[in-house]
């Protein structure tokens, strides 16, 4: 008898519901953590739906036709989400990335992004795989969205659309980028997920075709992000490995981070044609210098991307609790917060049943 893997809708029910401090401090823009990292990026869920089934995602074993996604009034509005994202703003997030899922399925997007942009020195940025970007990208401009970051995890048209199961070409994606280009949404990254003996054999195709380009190509560890993705570490190619790989080809100079607590280590090309990232939470940790708050789809608050569990702020909004009240809790979590997951991740944490990336957020 073969075993079904689990839906995991259960996951997505272990939440917190903060309790209101006693007092309530007005934000100095200044908070930290327990560990003295600050928050200065907000990650936004708007769907956890997609148009794709990547395998180290959203696997049609779990994500299939009877998967019950979010009902539309659990969803949190565009103005729930504002109101939020102007509270984080005040204990000093200055950007944030709006994910899913697949962000732009979220009807209408363009209208919270011009919400959003309308908090002062608030950076607005977009994560998605690109295929509606032809239908989207000049109004997402338009409503001020500054850049977009495209994942694109093959050239190859058979890996690509074994990995995305789908069955969705590469010409798709690669005409999204062009015409976020003609918008004017740049520069943009994009972003190659790297799974050993799937697709890691792209490494230097990829990196060959955006050499020259003005875009950015990242490539990130595949991490155990979630239960449904059968993450092992001998499917990780480190990002030394990356790096060695393109640097014998096309010789790489490593170059500063553009801020302090960027995800990505930067290496540019030595004959100027450009730079590559690498993203390597698995290898190299970098959870010393997180500065990453998330909030999901139906808005819940995550401290980390490997989190079990949220807390639920939308209980609170739609308790008719008050901005002070709101904001005083945003602060008792965060000052609060002392995730490292990727510090101290051993085969016991890696096994532990963890929010799914398509809820939470990339």
């Amino acid at each position: 008898m073969t075993q079904r893997v689990i839906p995991l809708a259960d996951e997505r029910q272990l939440r917190q519901l903060p309790a209101i401090p006693a007092e309530l401090p007005a934000p100095t823009g200044q908070l930290l953590d327990s560990r003295g990292r600050p928050i200065k990026d907000l990650r936004i869920s708007v769907t956890d739906r997609c148009n794709f089934r990547c395998v180290y995602c959203m696997p049609k074993a779990v994500f299939d036709k009877d998967y019950a996604f979010l009902p539309r009034e659990s969803l949190l509005s565009f103005e729930e989400i504002t109101r939020l994202a102007r509270l984080f703003a005040a204990h000093g997030v200055t950007k944030i990335r709006l994910t899913g899922g697949e962000p732009l399925l979220r009807r209408n997007l363009e209208k919270l992004i011009a919400q959003l942009v309308e908090i002062p020195d608030m950076e607005v940025t977009l994560t998605t795989n690109g295929v509606l970007l032809p239908k989207k990208a000049a109004a997402l401009k338009a409503a001020g969205l500054k850049r977009v970051t495209v994942s694109l995890d093959s050239l190859d048209d058979a890996v690509f659309r074994a990995m995305n199961d789908m069955d969705v070409p590469v010409s798709d994606v690669l005409k999204g980028i062009e015409a976020a280009e003609a918008a004017g949404l740049g520069p943009i990254k994009i972003n190659m997920v790297v799974k050993r003996g799937l697709n890691d054999q792209e490494i230097l195709p990829m990196a060959r075709r955006f050499r020259g380009s003005g875009h950015i190509l990242r490539f990130i560890e595949f991490m155990d992000v979630g239960s449904s993705n059968g993450w092992r570490m001998d499917d990780v190619v480190p990002s030394a490995e990356v790096v060695q790989r393109i640097h014998e080809a096309f010789p790489l100079e490593q170059i500063d981070p553009n801020y302090t607590g960027e995800v990505a280590e930067r290496w540019r090309y030595a004959d100027g044609g450009g730079e590559i990232g690498v993203i390597s939470s698995v290898t190299q940790a970098f959870c010393s210098t997180c500065t990453r708050a998330r909030l999901s789809t139906e808005g819940r608050l995550y401290t980390c991307l490997f989190a079990q569990s949220g807390h639920d702020l939308r209980a609170l909004m739609r308790a008719q609790r008050s901005d002070a009240e709101l904001s005083a809790v945003i602060g008792q979590i965060w000052s609060g917060r002392s995730d490292r997951y990727s510090e101290i991740r051993s085969a016991e944490t890696a096994s532990l049943r963890k929010i799914e990336m398509s809820y939470i957020g990339g």
